[in-house]
């Protein structure tokens, strides 16, 4: 008797950080395709490691994401899980009377234009299969006023609605929707502001009072892999040690 063929996956960003930990994860119960976007060798290293599939693609830019999903539709046709993971913060924090265009425009297009159309995409093939699961990892920035990154903010703001809007349209397709939205991860985009933020947790930051680590989202992802939550469409998962808590 022949071994099923595992479900795929597809998860944007795996090379490092959150999207590592989320493709190392995945890897035991899925076949996973993962992208990447400068870094190489990041890439090579996780997939010597654990059997991932990377391609190179750049979600800012349309024809790289054009090139990127045309060698998906070619191998890899049936899509089963999307990790829209892939993002970044902007280059340069600026207050907002002094940001730029350049930032903004930069981050709308790699932190929404891109996996707004790439789920656009991959759902059409979910829709005539009857079937999937579409995560959006997002940011307590979609809901918190940082003042020297309005741009981020603004990014992750719209790309929360935009999982909402898909979690509407797909949810009587047997097509489930999720946000994640981590708060303050140990990766190398805090890296610069780490030490700031352990202290601001030490001194009461967070309800639960530790740094988040890329695993933790990743045990997020998992629960809706497995179809644990397959009847909670368009929920929001917080993935933030309390910090979405109001208290007094």
């Amino acid at each position: 008797m022949s071994t099923p063929a595992k479900p795929i996956a597809l998860v944007t960003g795996g090379s490092r950080g959150i999207g590592r930990a989320i493709v190392e994860d995945l890897c035991a119960s899925h076949s996973v395709i993962a992208t990447y976007n400068k870094d190489a060798a990041a890439a090579e290293e996780v997939a010597r490691s654990t059997g991932a599939k990377f391609l190179q693609c750049e979600l800012g830019n349309a024809a790289s994401c054009r090139a990127f999903l045309a060698e998906v539709d070619r191998a890899f046709p049936a899509i089963d899980l999307l990790v829209n993971n892939a993002g970044m913060a902007p280059r340069e924090r600026r207050d907002i009377l002094e940001a730029t265009e350049e930032s903004f425009d930069e981050l709308i297009a790699a932190n929404l234009k891109g996996p707004y159309f790439l789920t656009q995409h991959i759902a059409r093939g979910m829709l005539a299969r009857g079937s999937g699961r579409i995560v959006f990892v997002g940011s307590i920035s979609s809901f918190t006023a940082s003042l020297n990154r309005g741009d981020y903010c603004l990014s992750k703001a719209a790309l929360s609605m935009a999982a909402k809007l898909f979690a509407a349209r797909l949810a009587a397709h047997n097509i489930t929707v999720f946000e994640i939205e981590p708060g303050i991860i140990r990766t190398d985009m805090i890296a610069p502001v780490e030490a700031a933020y352990e202290q601001r947790i030490a001194d009461g930051l967070l309800p639960q009072r530790r740094m988040g680590e890329p695993k933790d989202v990743a045990n997020a992802v998992r629960g809706i892999a497995d179809g644990r939550l397959d009847y909670s469409t368009g929920q929001i998962l917080h993935v933030d040690g309390g910090f979405h808590l109001r208290t007094l």
